[in-house]
Order: structure tokens, then sequence, then C-alpha cells
């Protein structure tokens, strides 16, 4: 029969493991919301969107104008209208990502003087705004924004009067979507301010040009800089790959006379300076390969070059029909054949073509999932060579980044965050020296420093700068290493990288226990409950569950865990949904206050029975714990075990983890770190076989000698250790190793090329005699599926093949690859992987071992073909 507090713990477990399917599903607001079908293309965009919201007092809008769009907002549609500022959809001019690798669709109102009048979010794919943060705090950080100017110097962070820059809050757990919206929200008024005058264009020194008559060929020209190409693939814009690019141009400046000689002649050279006023400048631009014209639709019209674009700093220079000339030929030797070509004037005294500028083609992005198009801009760099320019190239002054922005702003507070990551790392790495200064009835030498670290990550971290990691974030890392890496994803938000940085580190050093025992906030949290109910005299009322069901219970977590994965592979919306399992965003992002009284009730379940239970979400539900105890398998230190252990429970008992087993054995994926078998290890009046040897000596009258590094007492000449060891210890299994040790008889007394070539055969082989002999068919079948795995990534390769089915492929041959090795090469290496420390694999020794080892063959595979232009998810 269970006590009342074994009774009352597994209630209120039975409390929170429920407690996830009470949350209701949340209104979707704009998220993924359907836009309508021709609104990048249609004149009159204030017909299908909602313009008077964000310029209130306006009635009447003029059509799309200006290059990139802009609407007029007047009084009335009379012919005394007044002109009242202007509207502008952000995707009409950036296409800015935001967390979700999708910009957030934005219209935008700003009067004639600059000032931002109001701001609507039309559609939006953040996850994290869908359920755990509400939709309301993006609209309250737009309206920050209102009464600003866009000649302001606005950042996301604290104001800073004496650098004139004015601060934005940012949302609490989504810095990366609201960094991404100020550089919406400025790129978009910056743009139009500029066609309208509002900012005064940027004046920049004209080139003084470097003239030696040398004559370029083609490839010289390509070699040095001067000629530059922009290629565009079909599938980058959500078309099927194909052998032909969607378009490929090449581009270079017209103004330096030795390049423009070569690429035009000299007498057609000189016929194009004889057009160019002063102040102006040429570049040359032709089609080489694919179906889609540069001019575009604008150009059809006679109106404006819909598709190119000019940019220098923050400055966009676009073509009317006026401003381009034709280009009959190049003289170049060896210049390419072209279908389509075009001489762009630039008119504008802000350019210089002695500064770098990008030349842009502007397109439309499919999504193949739902057909919709978004705007899509494709550059490519340029700037003169510097040996062509008098002085060589001026020197340039480029903005920061967001994220250098943001890294300098709190450049204090990351730094002593990064300390404390450090100083946790090398107290942990002296543990044994803190262990042996304590005992079972004085930890503080440990404890101490432990505790002092909760309260820091509870309070510091936890809710003072809400850097809690979760599992979102292991998703998000998956997806960008399979489907396209951005570092500036994850360093706006400093905090989080740091934590990820120390969180890779300590697991493959320590196992997940240095992070989930003494640094994560809600961990920390649930620790600091339990203890103080302990010393608030509740301790006759904490249990443990029983071993049995411990056991059981501990594999929910990784369950929960490979749902979200497999789940995030269709939707991360939907995986961003059921990750609320996490009680991180309602505890330190949201606040339980500020959400609704499900989330609040499931966090305060979770809090209720760590009064009873020792950390029982880290124990059996938390996915981000289970996605850290997997790699955990293969850390590269340990903690302590003696021969002794296999027979002596006071380990286990005192393991509030339940991390031992009953052969004295250690699962470091279920290891928290607290230490106190460590303490035990060379407690001589803790630990039962040294309190017996100490009693021993003290009635013989022997040297009490130290403790060694295998945890008895350093023998005294003769005697030996083995006469410390019982002899029911002596004869069981050896609880150093988390499984029985083994050593494949391929391994043995070879060479270091052999063992190289073995080591490799080993990862890529999984078939063996044994397996064979015991499970011939299941060998067949995963000889089967591991050539249909290698036809699906040939078929990737070849464009016939998507992301996802190979994704699939990959899971289905990872599953049968972990039956395959369990029938024949059932081991696993214990520590680093350069050394023969092998043991015995169980299930989930192997499943970690194959699911990480394809996960990083998988990502390698998807780079190599990405970088090869054979794959673009």
């Amino acid at each position: 029969m269970f006590s009342l507090g074994s009774r009352l713990a597994a209630f209120c477990l039975a409390l929170v493991l429920a407690a996830p399917l009470w949350v209701p599903r949340a209104h979707a607001g704009a998220y993924e919301a359907e836009l309508p079908a021709n609104l990048a293309t249609t004149p009159d965009m204030c017909a299908l969107l909602p313009c008077t919201e964000v310029f209130p007092g306006a009635t009447h809008f003029s059509p799309r104008k200006g290059q990139p769009p802009y609407v007029e907002a007047y009084d009335n549609d009379s012919a005394q209208k007044k002109l009242l500022g202007y509207v502008m959809l952000s995707t009409d001019i950036t296409d800015t990502p935001a967390y979700s690798g999708k910009p957030v669709v934005t219209l935008i109102g700003m009067d004639t003087q600059g000032r931002f009048v109001g701001m609507k979010v039309l559609k939006h794919s953040e996850p994290i705004l869908l359920l755990g943060i509400p939709e309301s705090a993006l609209i309250n950080f737009n309206n920050q924004y209102i009464g600003k100017s866009v000649t302001d110097t606005i950042e996301v962070g604290p104001s800073r009067p004496d650098e004139n820059v004015i601060g934005v809050d940012a949302i609490s757990g989504a810095t990366v979507t609201v960094v991404a919206q100020n550089q919406v929200v400025m790129a978009s008024g910056s743009a139009v301010a500029r066609q309208t005058g509002i900012i005064a264009p940027t004046v920049r020194e004209q080139p003084r040009f470097v003239t030696t008559g040398q004559t370029y060929d083609w490839a010289q020209l390509v070699k040095m800089g001067a000629v530059q190409q922009l290629l565009v693939k079909p599938e980058q814009v959500g078309l099927p790959r194909g052998p032909e690019p969607f378009i490929e141009m090449w581009f270079g400046d017209l103004n330096q006379p030795d390049v423009g000689r070569s690429l035009l002649g000299k007498n057609s050279f000189e016929s194009l300076r004889s057009r160019l006023k002063e102040g102006e400048s040429a570049i040359f631009v032709i089609k080489t390969g694919g179906q889609e014209s540069f001019k575009g639709s604008g150009f059809v019209r006679g109106g404006i070059f819909d598709r190119v674009q000019v940019k220098q700093g923050a400055d966009s220079f676009t073509f009317r029909d006026l401003d381009s000339l034709n280009l009959y030929g190049l003289e170049a030797a060896g210049a390419p054949r072209y279908t389509e070509s075009s001489i762009f004037i630039i008119r504008s005294q802000a350019f210089s073509a002695a500064y770098p500028w990008k030349f842009a083609f502007l397109g439309n992005r499919v999504d193949r999932a739902t057909g919709h198009r978004s705007f899509a801009v494709f550059e490519s760099k340029y700037w003169l060579p510097a040996d062509l320019l008098e002085g060589g190239r001026p020197k340039v002054q480029e903005p920061d980044a967001p994220w250098v922005r943001i890294w300098k702003s709190q450049a204090l507070p990351i730094s002593l965050f990064a300390l404390l990551l450090i100083a946790v790392t090398v107290v942990y790495a002296f543990r044994e020296r803190l262990t042996r200064l304590s005992t079972h009835k004085n930890k503080w030498p440990v404890n101490g420093f432990k505790y002092t670290f909760w309260a820091i990550s509870i309070f510091w971290i936890g809710f003072g700068y809400m850097a809690q990691p979760s599992i979102t974030q292991v998703l998000t890392w998956f997806h960008s290493v399979l489907f396209q890496w951005t570092w500036s994803l994850f360093l706006s938000d400093p905090f989080i990288f740091l934590f990820w940085i120390f969180i890779i580190v300590t697991v493959f050093l320590f196992g997940r226990g240095l992070f989930c025992g003494w640094m994560c906030p809600f961990g920390s949290l649930q620790e600091a409950i339990f203890k103080i109910a302990k010393a608030l005299g509740l301790k006759r009322f904490q249990t443990k569950l029983p071993q049995k069901w411990h056991d059981r219970l501990k594999w929910l977590k990784y369950a929960v865990f490979f749902v979200l994965l497999a789940v995030s592979m269709f939707s991360m919306g939907l995986a961003e949904k059921l990750a609320e399992v996490e009680p991180f965003k309602t505890t330190f992002l949201v606040g339980v206050m500020n959400r609704a009284w499900p989330y609040g009730l499931f966090v305060a379940a979770i809090l209720g029975v760590s009064i009873f239970i020792e950390r029982p979400y880290c124990k059996y539900i938390c996915p981000l714990g289970a996605s850290l105890a997997m790699p955990s398998t293969f850390r590269w230190f340990g903690l302590k075990r003696k021969q002794d252990c296999n027979s002596c429970k006071a380990c286990a008992v005192g393991c509030g983890a339940q991390a031992i087993d009953a052969d004295g054995r250690i699962d470091h994926r279920e290891c928290l770190h607290c230490l106190d078998c460590m303490i035990l290890y060379t407690d001589t009046k803790g630990c039962p076989p040294l309190a017996k040897e100490r009693k021993r000596r003290e009635k013989d009258g022997l040297e009490m000698t130290p403790i060694g590094k295998n945890g008895y007492f350093i023998p005294i000449y003769p005697a030996t250790v083995q006469d410390q060891i019982s002899a029911k210890a002596a004869q069981g299994p050896d609880p150093r190793m988390p499984t029985e040790p083994t050593l494949p008889a391929h391994k043995r007394n070879v060479g270091f090329m052999s063992w190289l070539l073995l080591e490799l055969r080993d990862h890529l082989w999984p078939w063996s005699a044994e397996g064979w002999r015991s499970q011939r068919a299941l060998q067949i079948a995963g000889l089967s599926l591991a050539v249909a795995a290698t036809i699906a990534w040939i078929m990737a390769a070849m464009g016939h093949l998507s992301s996802g089915a190979i994704i699939g492929w990959w899971f289905g041959w990872s599953v049968y690859e972990v039956l395959i090795r369990l029938s024949g090469r059932r081991y696993v290496k214990d520590g680093p992987w350069w050394r023969d420390n092998y043991r015995v694999a169980g299930v989930m020794d192997m499943m970690s071992y194959v699911g990480f080892k394809n996960l990083m063959i998988g990502a390698a595979l998807f780079l190599v073909l990405q970088a090869l232009g054979l794959f673009t998810p």
C-alpha cells in the first residue's frame, strides 16, 4: 500500500500530466491569415486593405506609385484634396524575416512630416505569438512607433539620450521577432521618406578615376570584380528545380573609362559620356539565362522598370523608361551571349560610383504549400576595384547589424552572464575537491555554490532577463541546421545564445545534469520549493514515486520530445502549440497573471507537486530535458562509482532524481548532478564500505590513510584494495559502467589505420554476422530500406523529392537501424569517442546513438547538397 504522501504525490502528478490537455485553443488572429491573391500586383492596394485603420482622417487613397511602391493618403477625393501622408505595405519594400523565417506583413501609415500615424499587422507566421504570447503584445509593440519620426534612431532596448537613440520596449520572449519588426518598420518608412523628400538624399563624393588606357577582356573584368553576376534559381522563388536558372544577369559600372571602353568600345563609350549630364552615372545589365525578364511589366507600360533597382547605403534608385538606353553590343573579348540588355542611367546626385552599391532583382516568391506570393529581393554587391580609383576605395562606415547593437547596448549584463556560466563550469569541474570537503552531515562546500546558482538562475536569469531555454529553440535549431542556418537569428537574443553554448559544451562534457540540475531557472524553482517545504516541516509528506512507477514514467518526456520533433517537420505552428507542455513561457516570459487561467493552473499544479516530489516536471515531462538527455549518453566525464556500490544502497536511497539502479549504476540521462553520491563516495562516516573499513582500522590501531581516487582507503602495505571490497560486491556487476563492458572482436589488437577504418565502418555499416544469424529477415528488410533511403537522397539531389520527404525517409531508416544494431552490433561507446570504452547498449542507448549520428550525417548531407547547388529547401 502507498503511504499518504505517495498517494497525494501521485494524485498531484496525475494533475500535472493532464493539465496541458485543458489549455483552450487560442484565436489565431493574424497568424497565417489569408491575404488577397493579387495583393502584390494590384495598383489599388487600399481597395484590398484597411488603409483607413492605419491613417486616421484619410478617406481617399491613390493607386500605388513609386519604387518601392506606396500610396498617398488624402482627406477627400475632390480637386482641393489635401495630401495627408503615405501608406505602405512592408512586403512591398523589404522581406526581412522574423523568427519563423517569414516576414511580418505590416501596413504602415506615415504623415508628410515622416511621423508614423498607424500600423496594422496583416499576417505573421510567429508561432510564439499564436499561443505562447498574446498577439496583442505585437500590436502594443507596434503602437510604440506612433508619433515617432522615421528620421529618429529607434532601437529595441533602452533609450540612450547621449547617443540620440530612442528605445522601444521588446516583447518578453520574442526578442528576435521584435528586432526584425523594428528593421521592417524603419526600412519601410525610410524608403518612402526618401522618395517623397522627407529625408534629404545622402551626399557622396563623386569618383576620381585612374585611367591607363588598358583594355580588358571579359574574363579579366570578371576576375577583378568590375563585372558581377546575379543568379536566381527557380527553387529560390518556389518553382520546381530545373537545369535552367530563373534568371541569370551580369552587370557592371560604365563610368570608369578603362572599364567602359573595354565593355562598349571606344566610340560607344564616348557616345554614352556625351549623353550623361554632370553627376549622372551609368551601369549596364544583360540577361544571359532564364525565361524571366528583368525589364518587367512596368517596362511594357512605358513606365517604371519594376524588376531592377540599385541600392547604395540607405538610398534606392529606380529607373523609368527615360533612364534606359539600348545596349547594342559588348566589345569585351569573350563576353557571353545575351537575350536582354540595357544601359541604365542613375540621375541622382546621391549616387557615387566610388562607393559600394548593390544591384537588386525584385520578384515574387511562391509558397509551394499555399500558392501565396510574397515579395522577395535578390541582391549582388558591387564595388569598383581599388586600383581603378584615385586614392583607392573610400572608407565606408557600415552601420552595425541589429544584433551587434543589441550586444553593445547590453555589454555589461552579457559579460556578467558569460562570467557566471564560466564560473559554474569551473566550479563543477572541481567537484571532486568540493565533495571531499563535504560530508553527508555538512554539504555546504557543495551546496553553498549550488544554492547560489539556483537563486541566480531563478531571479536574475529567469525572472530578470527571461533567458529560459526552451524546446522550441531546439526545434528551431534543428530546422536551421537542415534548411537554412542564419547566425543573426540566434545572435539577436544574447542571453539565450550564450546559454546554449554553455548547454552544448557541458552536455557533452558532463551530461545534462549541470544545466538541468544547477542552472535551469524552472528546474531550480522546483528544487527551491522542495527544499523550502522541507525546511518548513513538510518533510514527512515528501516522498518519491515507487521505483517501478518512476522507471515507467521517466520515458514520458522522451515521448513528448519525439512527438514535438515529428510534428515540427510538418507544422512548426502546431509544434509551438503543443510545446505549451512547457510551463516556462507562463512562468518567466509572459507571467501567470497575463495568461488564461488554465496556463496558470498548469504552473501551479507543477509547483504544487514540487512540494512533495523533487523536480517532478524535470523527471517525467520536460521535452527539453529529454532532448539533452540523449547526447548525455556520450558525456566524456561521469560521476564516480566503486565496486561496493553494486550492493550498497546508501546513494540510491538519497538520490532525488532516482537515477541509480539496483546494481548501483548511475543513469546519466536522468542524473541531475546533486553530487550527494559523490559526497558519500569519500565520506568515511557516511559511505557504509568506508565506515566499515574505518572502524576495522580504528579497532586494530592501523593507520588511517586518505581516500584514493578509486573511493577506497589507500592500502597499508602490503594490503590491497581488494581486501576492502566485500565478497558479495566483488562477485556482482561493475557499477562504474552504465551497462556491462564489452569490446567488439574486430576492434582487438589492431593498428591505427585499421582502427580508423573499422570506426568508420561501425558508424556507416550497421549489419553484422551475428545479426544475420539471429535476425535474417530484419537484416534483409534493413538492407532494402537502406537502399531506398540512398535512392531518396539521390532523388532529393536531382530535385525529385522534397525536404519533408527525405526527412521522412531518413527517420524511417533510423528506426530500422536501431533494430538492426540491437540484433547484431549491440554496443555503444562510453565516454570520448576516440577511446575504445565499449559497453552493451540498451534500447535508449541505441536510440540516442543512432538518432544523434544520423542527425549529424543528415545535416552534413543537406549542407553539401546546398553548397553544390543541388538542393534548396
